[in-house]
């Protein structure tokens, strides 16, 4: 079974119908919704994006990456390079579960939550836990820009069930995901985008915590260097398949590409029990999923 850990769903850039059509073309068998968080922004420029590759990925230039990605505006907008979105503080996780009704074979959910919004964390994921298709929590330190203890709370609830944590942390101390694993040690932790945006210096900290995982999602954070290298110093069991759709490398007709981060692995990893492992195994093993 292929699973997709990660896509936004943004029916504005891809609906649920569309979103099906790619995943049978791709030979994606079921995907992991979250709600969408930032209003819909175009594909930025391929220049861009391998510029941006290119600074983030080295330390000495990481500083300069950051100016790029992570802008805010006094109103709290992000500040892109192709221009000013509006962040949403609390994702709709309504419209994710009902998806996930509609469509039960195809769809799985995460509840996203954020300590900062106007939903208590707690009571959030109470709300969605017992809800079919429910894989965990789903957080974003970095936009929404809290340090990730502050997820404390909702970890100690989410270890009960069984499920992980899939965050995207961000620089300084709203990347310091150390903390909440001190606190909670029992949480099994997604770290999206290969770890972004620290990468190799990430993968040395997490390298003997068997509960720390890493997605290779995003085209415009990841790299294909990246994901080789990923893969090499964790290992297969510690990666996941995700796209971070429907954002990313963009196909002939404008939009997402969904098979454009799967063809990477599969063109990466010949061992044909190594791709299982990170095209699906790993997920289900981690999240439930029969």
């Amino acid at each position: 079974m292929i699973l997709d850990c990660h896509f936004h769903l943004e029916e504005g850039l891809l609906g649920r119908g569309e979103l099906i059509e790619r995943m049978d073309a791709a030979g994606v068998d079921r995907v992991a919704l979250m709600g969408a968080m930032v209003e819909p922004f175009p594909e930025a420029a391929k220049f861009l994006v391998a510029l941006l590759q290119f600074l983030i990925t080295r330390r000495t230039t990481r500083g300069i990456a950051r100016a790029l990605v992570a802008n805010f505006s006094e109103r709290g907008n992000i500040k892109l390079p192709m221009g000013e979105y509006a962040l949403y503080p609390d994702p709709d996780n309504g419209a994710v579960f009902e998806a996930v009704k509609k469509f039960p074979k195809r769809f799985l959910g995460w509840a996203f939550v954020n300590p900062r919004g106007r939903n208590d964390t707690v009571r959030e994921l109470g709300r969605w836990k017992k809800s079919p298709g429910f894989v965990g929590v789903k957080a974003h330190p970095f936009w929404h820009r809290y340090e990730p203890v502050h997820l404390a709370p909702v970890a100690h609830e989410l270890v009960k069930t069984g499920k992980p944590m899939l965050a995207h942390v961000g620089f300084g101390s709203h990347g310091d995901f150390g903390v909440l694993l001190a606190q909670v040690p029992g949480l099994k932790l997604i770290l999206a985008h290969a770890g972004f945006p620290e990468y190799s210096d990430t993968w040395k900290k997490i390298r003997e915590n068997k509960n720390v995982f890493v997605d290779l999602s995003q085209t415009g954070y990841v790299g294909e260097k990246t994901t080789r290298q990923v893969i090499e110093y964790l290992g297969v069991e510690r990666c996941l398949f995700g796209t971070d759709g429907p954002f990313g490398y963009h196909a002939a007709d404008g939009k997402m590409d969904y098979g454009f981060i799967k063809r990477r692995i599969e063109r990466l990893v010949p061992d044909a029990g190594a791709r299982r492992r990170i095209l699906g195994e790993n997920f289900a093993e981690l999240a439930g999923i029969v």
